[in-house]
């Protein structure tokens, strides 16, 4: 499925040195997930950290909405 990044999140991406395969990672394999009305949080534990990855799943495509290291 084709990931679409939004401005926003291609900027949490630099800032917060977050590459596109950790986002694929989170989104595909997720420690856990919670749906909240049509967005979609994923999260994933990557070394000591968790990756939130808040996202839409689309017919086509899934819009990636914000990323956030906790």
């Amino acid at each position: 499925m084709k990931i679409i990044l939004t401005n926003h999140s291609k900027k949490r991406m630099i800032e917060r040195n977050i590459n596109i395969q950790k986002i694929k990672e989170t989104i595909e394999l997720p420690n856990y997930a919670i749906t909240k009305g049509n967005k979609i949080e994923a999260y994933k534990k990557i070394k000591e950290k968790t990756l939130k990855v808040i996202y839409i799943k689309e017919d086509k495509f899934i819009k990636i909405i914000t990323l956030i290291w906790k």
